[in-house]
């Protein structure tokens, strides 16, 4: 399928640049089968929901994966952490800007003492970096900086902005693994949890380590010839007994973001694993118009980006005319885009 199918426009006034107190944001509602769209407030959610709904989120944590450092010329250079590669956490796969800076055999020098040597540059432009000490989640916190998209308007190397470090993290994150949000999720607080439980809406957790594949662009022309990064996955043998008794009983399946789906339609092809089990795996799953849905039956997520896999996924799920025309709305409608901006319920 052709890939610019799945272009839209957007002013760039419309990218939300600041996070907004949670809660408060606005949500459009799409019907997959009709394709009709509502306005309502995120607030709202928890009304929306039916009783014995079962809302499945990722409860990934973000790490502060954007490190600053210099070269031997003083220059500043952006280490991207991705993964470690090692449990004495020393030596990681990275993304490097300006590329330049980080060839192999390249010294960096950070904060606190630092040193990071570039061991390797691979064909895909990631590196393999070797510290001089291990990056614990301490020396992270300390030193490193809030994966924000670059989308996100901000100064290279400035220090964080503590809005920013509590608004890119979800309430119920728990084990930093992830290098970008999962974003759908950052509208709740703790009251909206309440009253959707207080509604009889049951919630279940599972574990997407967010890396390069969810947000490396689409750079083929058709969709056939893209390839996603795999990324790893935790699903608790609760959740997976939650998902299999709703489905059984006729409930719904309301996946937070596109990072559940794929997780849970993943999990639904590991036809050798039963769901009394805990599953860990990865998945290079790439969603696309034309995927059979086994899982879920509503999804919350926010506005992608265009020619995105994540808004092909949505497409897959509602339909690419549905999508686009609930996306040429939004943007009639003054909607925010993207990590920061508005939500979308599709059911």
């Amino acid at each position: 399928m052709r890939v610019d199918l799945f272009d839209y426009e957007l002013p760039a006034d419309r990218i939300a640049q600041q996070a907004r107190p949670r809660g408060t944001s606005r949500l459009l509602t799409l019907d997959r089968g009709t394709g009709a769209i509502g306005h309502r407030l995120f607030a709202e959610l928890p009304e929306l929901l039916r009783e014995a709904d079962l809302l499945v989120r990722n409860d990934v944590r973000v790490r502060p994966a954007r490190l600053f450092g210099r070269d031997a010329e003083g220059r500043l250079v952006e280490i991207f952490l991705l993964s470690n590669g090692d449990g004495e956490r020393t030596r990681w796969r990275a993304m490097a800007r300006p590329g330049r800076r980080a060839k192999a055999g390249r010294r960096i020098l950070f904060d606190e003492g630092l040193i990071a040597e570039v061991a390797q540059v691979d064909d895909d432009g990631t590196r393999i970096v070797v510290f001089d000490r291990p990056l614990s989640e301490a020396v992270l916190q300390r030193i490193g900086h809030t994966p924000l998209p670059p989308y996100i308007r901000r100064a290279a190397g400035a220090p964080d902005r503590e809005q920013d470090r509590s608004a890119y993290q979800t309430v119920f994150a728990r084990e930093p693994l992830a290098v970008a949000a999962p974003t759908a999720g950052l509208h709740f607080t703790v009251e909206i949890l309440e009253r959707i439980r207080a509604r009889g809406v049951e919630i279940a957790d599972l574990t997407l380590a967010v890396g390069q594949g969810t947000f490396k662009p689409v750079t083929v022309d058709d969709t056939d010839d893209h390839v996603l990064h795999p990324e790893e996955i935790a699903i608790p043998a609760a959740t997976r007994v939650a998902v299999a008794r709703a489905s059984k009983q006729g409930r719904r399946v309301i996946s937070v973001g596109t990072t559940v789906a794929r997780s849970l339609e993943a999990a639904a092809l590991c036809e050798d694993a039963g769901p009394g089990l805990d599953l860990r795996f990865a998945t290079d799953l790439f969603i696309k118009p034309g995927f059979e849905f086994r899982a879920i039956d509503g999804l919350l997520t926010n506005f992608h980006l265009p020619q995105s896999t994540l808004l092909m996924l949505v497409c897959a799920f509602a339909g690419r005319e549905n999508v686009l025309a609930a996306y040429a709305e939004a943007v009639r409608n003054g909607y925010l885009f993207y990590s920061f901006g508005d939500a979308m319920l599709v059911a």
